[in-house]
């Protein structure tokens, strides 16, 4: 019994962190272009956004990528918010044989949360490209003049807040369904014993 609280406490403190895992930025993204010319520098600012995981799906959406937002909706919004009310509904309902199907279906469904952690990657991938920073150089003539002109890019990209929640419930949860399931995996074995 003491298992089945355990897992949910780890469910409710993972579902408090899912809610800024998906509203706080979980990166930022900044590219910046320079030119030089023969000394006079000129920078302008291409990218720079700070996406939270909603934010992500909703630009995602208006660039028409709707599957890749779907997808991402699904894993990412729809199954942890279904997981939970399913575990809470367990948990309501104390040594039923409800709770068991309930159970069942959510560790049929768990290995769908393995799709929370792919997205999770897919911003790391993204991050990946911290200071990838790229230049050419060349000399134009006008006018009889020759300038050197140099035109580089520069990309930075940092981990933000909604990284580490997210990334706490992913957690969390896998860790909290894990101890609920194997606490009713031991009530069953429990009750099946003969005395």
């Amino acid at each position: 019994m003491i298992k089945k609280h355990l897992g949910f406490l780890f469910n409710l403190i993972a579902i408090t962190l899912f809610i800024p895992g998906v509203l706080l930025p979980m990166f930022s993204l900044n590219m910046a272009m320079t030119a030089n010319v023969s000394g006079a520098q000129i920078t302008n600012t291409l990218i720079d956004k700070n996406l939270s995981l909603l934010q992500t799906i909703q630009e995602l959406w208006q660039d028409e990528r709707l599957l890749v937002a779907l997808l991402i909706f699904a894993f990412s919004i729809c199954i942890p918010v279904l997981k939970f009310v399913l575990l809470s509904f367990a948990y309501a309902k104390k040594n039923s044989s409800s709770e068991a199907v309930i159970y069942s279906f959510i560790s049929k469904i768990g290995k769908w949360s393995m799709a929370d952690v792919f997205v999770v990657a897919i911003f790391l991938a993204v991050l990946s490209t911290n200071h990838a920073e790229t230049a050419t150089a060349e000399q134009l003539g006008l006018f009889g003049f020759k300038l050197d002109l140099i035109i580089s890019s520069e990309t930075l990209s940092a981990l933000g807040p909604g990284f580490f929640y997210f990334t706490g419930y992913c957690l969390l949860s896998l860790l909290g369904t894990a101890i609920s399931s194997s606490s009713i995996n031991t009530e069953n074995k429990m009750v099946s014993k003969p005395d």
